[in-house]
Order: C-alpha cells, then structure tokens, then sequence
C-alpha cells in the first residue's frame, strides 16, 4: 500500500510514469554507448561527455540524464520520513526536491568510486574521470544537503539561552539570526557575482586531463543556492512564528528513530 501523497496528491502517477520512462530511455541510451565503446575504435567515451558540441548524441544524453534526475526527486520528494516535518509551502517543497536529488548524488557517488575501484585495482585501469566527477556531485550534494537541513531546522543551533527567553524574545532572536543571514548572502553574491558570471559565460574548466567545467558551473551554484537558503530562512521565519514556544533538553530522544536503528539491526 502506498504512503499517503504529500504533495503531488493525483499527479503522483504520472510523474511516476514518466520519470520511469526517463530512466529507462537513458539507461538504454547508456548502455548503447558502452557497446560502441566496445566495438567501435572512435566511439564517445567520458571525455566527450562534457562537449556535446558537433555530437547530438551527447547533448540528448545529457538532457535524458537532468530530465530523469528532475521527475525521479520530484517523485521522491512525495514521500517522507517519520521524522522529516512535512513541507508547508512552495519552497518547503522545493527544498525537498533539491534534497532527493541531493540523495541521488549520493549515490551516484558511490557508483563512480566503486567503478574507479574494481577499474583500478582488478582490471588495473584507472581512470581520468573518475575523481573529477566525483567531486562535481559532491559539490552539489554539500550545497542541496545545507538547503533540505535549513528546511527542516536540523542546522546547528545552541539553545542553553534560547529556551529560557520568553517568546518574544525568541522572535527577536530569529529576526536577528535572519538578518545576519541575508546580510552574509547579500555580501557573497555582491562579491562573487562578477566572477561567477565570468566563469560562468566561459564555462572555466578544472585544468585535469578530462577538464570538466567545474568551476564554471559550482561558483555560479553557491550563490544561487546561497539565495535558496536565505529564501528558506525566510520561510521558517514566517511560518513558526506562532508556533508556541519548545523547549530542547538532553532528554528529547526521538523514539521513532531509536526503534527503526532498533530494527534494523535486528534484521
């Protein structure tokens, strides 16, 4: 039996088919690749990956690739843990869309590194991709995880002073925190917008033997999701701010998640 819908509500069947259909095309688009790759002396390789220019198969492989990544997270993002709080607005959703990509990136990660490993060490070919990409998905997966834990307040906060404050000084701490917040973002994208637009427009490269335009594309996505951020901070602002006022001691453990470890250790 499926979970209950969280915001995709009659929508969450179709998007499931398409993003179904997405993977599916590309996994076989894939898999053409390495065939030819076998076979064929001058086939596309991971160093044509990143230069669609004159290859129209690498360009519809790249966009079948950011097509099913896009309808695989927002069909993800339908569902919920037990201990995520449900999203409350247009940007509480979008964050837990960026944060199932993010879980995406993840593993996509671990495929890369393995493939490097049994490359390197069984077949004794390494590889001069590998790395690169890796730390382009991790690049991202650090920005997507800073938005989904600001989404779900799980950022690092110290609450000795703050709970014993009453209320309305709880809100003039959170409009001060937020200021100091945008006043950060205000000052990386006043800086860093003329550089990140440079790189950007020349799509900079790493300067390794792949070369992947990592500079070019990372620099202009920290001061976007930096922008994110601040927009959700807003959110959280907004919507808690009638909220009563919680308390958070040593003793607040969260049963759900002990039983699920509890669980699957018994498993």
């Amino acid at each position: 039996m499926e979970k209950e819908s969280v915001w995709l509500g009659p929508l969450r069947r179709p998007v499931r088919m398409i993003a179904i259909g997405l993977v599916a095309m590309t996994g076989l688009l894939y898999l053409w690749l390495i065939g030819n790759r076998m076979f064929v002396e001058d086939a596309i390789g991971m160093h044509e990956m990143i230069r669609p220019e004159g290859r129209p198969i690498v360009s519809v492989m790249l966009y079948l690739m950011l097509a099913s990544m896009i309808f695989v997270s927002v069909y993800l993002s339908d569902f919920i843990g037990t201990i995520e709080q449900r999203p409350s607005g247009f940007f509480d959703t979008l964050s837990l869309v960026t944060s199932r990509t993010a879980m995406i990136l993840t593993g996509l990660t671990v495929l890369v590194m393995f493939y490097e490993v049994v490359s390197r060490y069984v077949f004794s070919r390494p590889t001069l991709w590998a790395n690169e990409l890796s730390l382009w998905l991790a690049a991202f997966v650090f920005l997507f995880a800073g938005q989904y834990a600001m989404q779900q307040r799980s950022h690092i906060r110290i609450y000795v002073i703050y709970d014993m404050m009453p209320r309305w000084m709880q809100k003039a701490s959170d409009v001060l925190s937020l200021a100091l917040l945008l006043l950060f973002t205000f000052s990386l994208v006043w800086g860093g917008y003329g550089d990140a637009k440079t790189r950007f427009l020349r799509m900079e490269t790493f300067g390794t033997a792949w070369d992947p335009p990592i500079p070019g594309i990372v620099k202009p996505a920290i001061l976007l999701i930096i922008v994110l951020v601040s927009i959700q901070a807003i959110s959280n602002l907004i919507s808690d701010w009638h909220k009563q006022p919680e308390h958070h001691g040593h003793d607040d453990i969260d049963e759900v998640e002990i039983e699920n470890i509890r669980r699957t250790l018994e498993k």
